[in-house]
């Protein structure tokens, strides 16, 4: 990406060319290097898109972030390696100047978006752990905002490196098309700065943010859960005990006290019924009489309670899923910052070699070699989607399957 920072040769008769004895036998292995970036960056990005377009459980906002970024290397892959690769198989430019300062534009337009969609990815991955009920979070991760966020970063890669055009030339030392190392300064040392120094390191610090934060929530989860068992085991200790503070002693001897009331008064009253069906009794008329007009009035006050149900103890309402959840956003996080960690390892080579030799005293197959890292950018993204999120891997999975199977069958066919 970075091909600015070797030295150009003027337009002249030899200007579109990087022939050197030195590279003569290192252009295949980047013909074949760029051949195999262009097959695997196309079909792997263009199932990232395809997948997010056919399966709905992909369809979430966070995810529209990565679409972007595939298309940005799908801009790479599908029109500007094929001519990286023929620029290395010629060792030099085929396509006149117009079409140079134009692969030169698309280069840092697609780089451009990478890096901020990098940074856009490691903000919303720190709103949602940090702030998620925040206004700024809502507003930023809605439809809305995600659209705006998109359209922003290709307007911004373009209003950036648009005012460049005049000083897209070819870059002898890398073979490839970029803008010139010293005439566009101090302009060029601007973008680097704010975009691989200032862009990068932001994403770099929000990482580290998260990673705080989950470690954090981590030691707060720990410490909780012995707590949580301790109380548990007081709650065991508790109902397992005679059971006067518990809801369920009080109902029964609620419920048992009652009964015993309604069968004393049903004893008493068959009493005084016995009195007037003309029983024997030992005690005398007045005081039965007395006593069954007692009876009377107390059955007409105290009535029979109803057997009230004991209701089941509370139970704590299980994390299951709310660890699920913890353990995707690990997962998803975690496979984000592998993508930037490879996005910096294939351009730190390519960068520190540039800033250490700016007399270009390093060997041109050296910064042909550095500079074929760059490619690999485009192409790795999606086998990282594919080993570390399963969800993209099962959708990747089916469609595939859909792709081959009508192959399969005319094979099949031709075959019998």
């Amino acid at each position: 990406m970075l091909m600015l920072l070797n030295n150009t040769n003027p337009y002249g008769n030899d200007s579109f060319s990087c022939a050197s004895p030195s590279v003569e036998g290192y252009r295949y292995f980047g013909v074949l290097w760029g051949c195999f970036v262009t097959i695997v960056g196309t079909l792997g990005n263009l199932l990232t898109v395809l997948a997010f377009a056919t399966d709905t459980r992909l369809r979430t906002r966070f995810n529209v972030l990565i679409v972007n970024l595939a298309f940005a290397d799908l801009l790479y892959c599908t029109i500007l390696q094929p001519v990286s690769v023929d620029s290395y198989l010629y060792l030099r430019w085929r396509g006149g100047a117009t079409w140079c300062q134009m692969f030169g534009l698309l280069l840092f337009l697609s780089n451009s978006v990478s890096i901020i969609t990098l940074c856009l990815i490691a903000v919303s991955r720190y709103l949602v752990v940090a702030h998620r009920t925040s206004r700024f979070a809502r507003l930023l991760l809605s439809h809305q905002g995600i659209g705006v966020l998109l359209v922003s970063s290709w307007a911004l890669g373009l209003a950036s490196f648009g005012p460049l055009w005049p000083v897209y030339t070819f870059t002898t030392q890398v073979c490839t098309c970029s803008f010139h190392r010293t005439r566009g300064r101090p302009y060029t040392t601007v973008l680097l700065f704010f975009y691989f120094f200032f862009g990068l390191g932001f994403v770099g610090l929000f990482y580290f943010l998260i990673y705080r934060k989950v470690k954090t929530a981590a030691k707060a989860l720990i410490k909780y859960r012995p707590s949580r068992r301790s109380s548990r085991r007081k709650q065991a200790e508790v109902e397992g005990t005679d059971g006067d503070d518990s809801g369920i002693g009080a109902g029964t001897t609620a419920t048992h006290s009652s009964e015993i009331s309604d069968q004393t008064l049903e004893i008493s009253h068959s009493k005084c019924i016995s009195q007037h069906s003309g029983t024997v009794s030992t005690i005398s008329p007045g005081v039965q009489q007395a006593t069954c007009n007692a009876v009377k009035e107390v059955s007409s006050v105290i009535k029979p309670s109803p057997k009230i149900p004991v209701p089941a103890p509370a139970q704590a309402p299980t994390s299951s899923s709310n660890s699920g959840e913890d353990n995707e956003f690990k997962r998803v996080t975690r496979m984000c910052f592998t993508v930037f960690l490879c996005f910096i390892g294939c351009f730190a080579p390519f960068l520190l070699l540039n800033i250490l030799d700016k007399k270009n005293k390093a060997p041109q197959v050296v910064h042909m070699f550095c500079a074929n890292l760059t490619w690999l950018n485009s192409c790795i993204n999606p086998l990282l989607y594919a080993a570390m999120n399963r969800q993209f891997s099962q959708a990747y999975k089916d469609l595939l399957s859909r792709a081959f199977c009508p192959l399969a069958r005319l094979w099949r066919k031709q075959r019998g």
